[in-house]
């Protein structure tokens, strides 16, 4: 799991102990350091992307190049992240 995903699942959350007990939760998935180099990949992705008429967050194309820098599938439901496997080097993990 990247920071920025471990940072979004965990905001929002308005109870601190519901917040306490899934920091907990997450805390047994290892966490994947970000790279100097996944900034600059991040930033290729982004123009990229934007070169096919495919808009995307800077952090949703770090997560995408630290994927790519450790060559793990990205786990989502954000269908946004489908739209960037179409021009990017990256894998969507597939539950099935």
């Amino acid at each position: 799991m990247t920071g920025p995903v471990r940072q979004e699942v965990l905001s929002g959350i308005r109870s601190e102990e519901v917040f306490e007990a899934l920091h907990e939760k997450l805390s047994s998935f290892h966490c994947l350091e970000t790279l100097p180099g996944d900034y600059v990949l991040a930033a290729r992705f982004f123009n990229l992307c934007r070169s096919h008429g495919v808009a995307g967050s800077h952090i949703d194309m770090l997560i995408c190049a630290t994927a790519h820098s450790y060559d793990v599938p990205i786990f989502t439901t954000d269908p946004d992240f489908s739209g960037y496997a179409r021009h990017l080097p990256i894998r969507m993990h597939d539950p099935e």
